[in-house]
């Protein structure tokens, strides 16, 4: 394991983890690790960045420059941060994520696996870039499968983003959207229990089906 910056005790890394590359946009601070972080074969995290305690990867992992990670945030294999990014405590980031530039996600916010979050209005254009801004995910909001945030999007705290959905305005706290793009269709709190949707599949890897009458 290659390291320099500020690294706390505990830590567990695999071999090839690299704990502060250097950045090549620009000369920026060491990095700072907090204690007991749990590091898997792959993980780079760039100098400049500040990261909390019982930090988690998996397997491939990259976190750029400039980035604010809170405490008990996990990134599992093939997610990649880019810079400037802000992420609360108790963030899950399921597999291959990609977090652009500039995005906010507030505490206890999940991700599911191949979210994808643009932060660039006009690709290519130099004047889209000098605004480049990524969305802001409010707390504890859940990010379905294979999402897509556009840029300057607010979601709010606890809302719910279905599978394959392509978010294009502000999503309020507390309701449930998806499509395409993605249009609010609820509260959360009227969601069908999970236990009247599905129903058990004896001797199944797939151990659940949807009840029957139910979609």
């Amino acid at each position: 394991m290659w390291r320099d910056g500020e690294v706390g005790s505990g830590l567990d890394g695999d071999p090839d983890v690299i704990l502060g590359y250097p950045a090549g946009r620009e000369a920026s601070d060491p990095l700072v690790l907090g204690p007991d972080a749990r590091l898997r074969s792959g993980t780079v995290v760039y100098a400049g960045s500040v990261i909390g305690a019982r930090f988690e990867t998996g397997h491939h992992v990259v976190v750029r420059e400039q980035c604010r990670i809170g405490d008990d945030v996990c990134l599992w294999s093939g997610t990649v941060v880019d810079y400037g990014c802000r992420i609360g405590h108790g963030v899950k980031v399921h597999c291959n994520c990609y977090v652009a530039q500039f995005t906010e996600i507030g505490d206890g916010a999940f991700l599911a696996p191949g979210v994808t979050v643009a932060n660039d209005l006009y690709p290519g254009d130099p004047r889209s870039a000098a605004v480049m801004s990524g969305p802001s995910i409010g707390a504890g909001a859940r990010i379905g499968v294979n999402v897509t945030i556009l840029p300057f999007v607010r979601i709010g705290a606890g809302a719910l983003v279905g599978a394959g959905a392509t978010v294009t305005r502000d999503i309020p706290e507390g309701t449930v959207a998806y499509g395409n793009p993605a249009v609010v269709r609820g509260p959360v709190e009227k969601l069908v229990p999970v236990g009247v949707r599905v129903e058990a599949v004896h001797g199944s890897a797939s151990r659940f089906r949807l009840a029957h009458g139910t979609t």
